[in-house]
């Protein structure tokens, strides 16, 4: 797939933008230019009132943007968001959400994620199969994870609201993370462990697992080669980064593992557990840090019953 052609995509397929609506481009320093560019350009021809803004990259993801950038995000019909750290979860991305904007966040989105893997994926076969996985989890009061190397937690869900992001974008106010694909929610409890072994947001891919112990949906412990590094990604914010954010699980099978977490994630098969901010799909804590770590190959039991994973 080309560029161009992953822009097509995105606006058409994903956002289903309109001539005439207004859509706003809003990427950093350390994005490709080319990425931004050419969603502009393919915008302009659809015949959309299309403005690209410049920003500098935020120190790291869920830090909000500059103020006259988050008034912009509220102004627009459509907005799409290649940076490099993730504005997924901030408050800004919440204001031009219920301000009825259409989003797309694509955070550490690279030339060559536009043109292979997981943006290049059939988004109503990933609609298909995400939806189809949350009414399986919809009803469920707890979930337990383990996997041969040694994750063992369970996650209390029970009232919580399950989100499904498949990438198809075209409500108002509704959001979307592209490449999309995957079920999540802010649990309500969690205690154990969970041994991240694909990547880690901030970390990139692990060479050694990551071992986090749990207590009270609080990240207690972490134990492995790049530790410290996690530690102190998340103690330089504050005590909220070690909240227990989110449980997410990947349904794109066009997606791989590649050290990139706007990718990782989505990988079917593949379950996400993230630290920090969770304030912006269904949580109580606000960290301005988000972070996720990739297990593969999980189990994954719903009120105790093997759930089939998506692959």
């Amino acid at each position: 797939m080309t560029l161009k052609e992953s822009t097509k995509t995105i606006l058409e397929t994903c956002m289903g933008v309109l001539p005439e609506e207004s859509v706003l481009i809003i990427t950093d320093t350390a994005t490709h230019p080319s990425i931004g560019l050419e969603l502009y350009s393919t915008a302009k021809q659809i015949g959309c009132d299309v403005l690209l803004m410049t920003m500098e990259p935020r120190d790291h993801h869920a830090q909000e943007p500059p103020v006259a950038v988050a008034e912009a995000m509220k102004a627009v019909d459509v907005l799409l968001i290649p940076t490099s750290k993730s504005l997924t979860h901030t408050q800004a991305k919440l204001a031009a959400k219920k301000s009825g904007v259409r989003i797309a966040t694509m955070p550490g989105i690279t030339l060559e994620m536009m043109e292979s893997g997981g943006i290049t994926a059939d988004y109503l076969t990933v609609k298909d199969i995400t939806s189809t996985l949350k009414k399986k989890l919809t009803k469920a009061k707890e979930i337990r994870i383990v996997t041969d190397l040694g994750t063992d937690i369970i996650l209390n869900v029970e009232g919580c609201d399950w989100h499904e992001d498949h990438g198809i974008c075209h409500k108002a106010g509704s959001s979307t993370n592209l490449p999309a694909g995957e079920v999540f929610v802010a649990p309500k409890n969690a205690q154990g462990i969970f041994v991240v072994d694909g990547s880690m947001g901030g970390l990139g891919i692990l060479e050694s697992p990551l071992t986090i112990t749990v207590k009270n949906r609080k990240a207690v412990d972490f134990t492995g080669p790049r530790a410290d590094e996690l530690r102190y990604m998340l103690d330089k914010v504050g005590p909220l980064a070690r909240n227990l954010a989110e449980l997410g699980i990947g349904t794109n099978q066009a997606a791989h593992l590649i050290g990139n977490i706007l990718e990782d994630e989505k990988v079917a098969g593949t379950v996400h557990i993230a630290l920090g901010d969770n304030s912006t799909f269904g949580g109580d804590v606000i960290a301005g840090i988000h972070l996720d770590g990739i297990i593969t190959k999980p189990s994954v039991f719903v009120d105790g019953k093997l759930l089939t994973l998506p692959a």
